[in-house]
């Protein structure tokens, strides 16, 4: 049975334990996720200004709560999401929630490789595959090296996108008339708030699910519960608050396309690009994790396979994974 500093087959010991901070930005570079956004562009233009606040704060409050209690065992037993569903299902029940965690993680990596390289192709006139190829590889190589790695890009993305992001928003709403425009915006098509509150939660279950493969880092169990409550209902929240005044100022949800628009074309790449990297790499590392407790391999063996697949299958996950979700 391989061992590898992933730590997929035992506990985390004391010696490799994060600090909170190192953990949040992992955790936040994990929910700062364009997908996110797109669902927050749907609230935002199906929904009035008071009732989209309520849908994502209750949805992402349930999803903190949700993930805290994962975090919490995750950091009080440093064992792994699948390793831990081997005291609910056994070893070998445990493999169906692996490969089906596993699996829709690859899955989001080649959809989330295709998000990076198809509007970049477009804006810069560079060939798609091309883009594909070298985005997909980068995004593999830096998971292989572990928790180590995904810790420091997310410390350069997680602030970056945020002030980048954030400072487009500012732009947008401004050029429809600041906020007092934004709150008077009436849906042309109204969304039901039920819908509305499980498009919240059902866009983030998934990877809340593997909330303990990272936050099983933690030194302090009681801290992982922050650090869940952090990324899931600040962090999500406010990818959803970027996606819905982006639609509702120009009808367009990714801040990326946004910042593209307004004429920002190098900080849209910087910004989709480490988005896209911090979830993605989160995300092979997951799917390494389920992987290898299928097989016993070595995860970070696992997650460049994996990150191979993902990418090769890029163009034909995204034009077909989510519809088959």
């Amino acid at each position: 049975m391989s061992q590898d500093n992933n730590f997929s087959q035992g506990p985390v010991p004391q010696s490799a334990r994060k600090g909170v901070l190192a953990l949040t930005f992992v955790m936040l570079g994990l929910t700062f996720f364009s997908a996110s956004m797109w669902t927050g562009g749907t609230l935002g233009t199906g929904l009035s200004y008071h009732d989209f606040f309520l849908a994502v704060l209750i949805g992402n409050l349930l999803l903190g709560i949700y993930t805290s209690f994962l975090g919490y065992i995750g950091a009080k037993t440093g064992l792994t999401t699948h390793l831990l569903a081997r005291f609910s299902f056994g070893v070998k029940g445990s493999w169906l929630p692996s490969l089906l965690l596993g699996g829709t993680q690859v899955g989001w990596f080649g959809v989330g490789v295709a998000m990076f390289a198809i509007p970049v192709g477009k804006a810069t006139g560079l060939d798609i595959n091309l883009l594909i190829a070298v985005s997909g590889l980068l995004m593999t190589v830096t998971v292989f090296f572990g928790i180590s790695a995904l810790t420091v890009l997310s410390v350069i993305a997680v602030p970056a996108i945020a002030c980048l992001g954030g400072y487009s928003v500012w732009l947008a709403v401004n050029g429809m008339g600041g906020l007092d425009a934004l709150k008077a915006v009436v849906p042309a098509q109204p969304l039901d708030f039920n819908v509305a509150l499980a498009l919240v939660v059902g866009s983030f279950i998934s990877a809340g699910t593997l909330t303990a493969d990272f936050v099983r880092f933690g030194r302090n169990a009681k801290l992982a519960v922050l650090v869940a409550m952090v990324a899931f209902f600040l962090g999500n929240s406010l990818m959803f608050i970027f996606g819905a005044a982006g639609a509702a100022a120009l009808g367009m949800a990714d801040i990326s396309d946004v910042m593209i628009a307004q004429g920002l074309l190098l900080p849209a790449i910087v910004v989709l690009g480490l988005n896209i990297w911090t979830t993605n790499d989160n995300a092979l590392y997951a799917s390494g994790l389920g992987f290898a407790n299928i097989t016993g391999m070595s995860s970070k063996t696992l997650s460049v396979i994996n990150g191979i697949i993902g990418t090769v299958c890029a163009l034909w996950l995204y034009n077909n994974f989510v519809g088959w979700l």
